[in-house]
C-alpha cells in the first residue's frame, strides 16, 4: 500500500496509506481528508476533488482525458499540475506523492 500525503491549506500534512486500485479521492475520503469534497462521488463531473499533484509525480502520470480537462478549466485557480483526484488511480508510482488541497473547491 503506497503512502501518499495531502497538504491542507493551513500547511498541515496528512499521510494516508492508500489501497492500490482505489482512486486518490477514495483514499482521501476514507481517511477523512478535509477539502476533497467529491460531490459527484468520483464520476469526474463536479471538480470538487481538485488537487495539485507535486511536480515530480505529475510528469509520470498519464495526461488527463478530455472529460477531466474540461472540468479542470472550471476549477478555481487551475495550474499545470491540477488534477481531479477521482481520476487518479493509486499505484506504486504514487508512493510518497504530495497532493495539495486547494483552499476552496468552489
Amino acid at each position: 500500500m503506497p503512502d501518499i500525503k495531502f497538504k491542507q491549506p493551513d500547511g498541515q500534512i496528512i499521510e494516508v496509506e492508500a489501497l492500490i486500485g482505489d482512486s486518490v479521492m477514495m483514499a482521501a475520503s476514507k481517511a477523512g481528508v478535509e477539502g476533497i469534497e467529491a460531490e459527484c462521488g468520483g464520476s469526474g463531473m463536479c471538480g470538487t476533488c481538485h488537487c495539485y499533484v507535486d511536480e515530480a509525480t505529475v510528469e509520470n502520470l498519464p495526461p488527463p482525458e478530455k472529460s477531466e480537462s474540461n472540468i479542470l478549466q472550471w476549477v478555481i485557480e487551475p495550474q499545470a499540475n491540477s488534477r481531479l483526484s477521482c481520476q487518479l488511480v493509486v499505484t506504486d508510482i504514487l508512493e510518497g506523492t504530495l497532493f495539495e488541497v486547494p483552499a476552496t473547491q468552489f
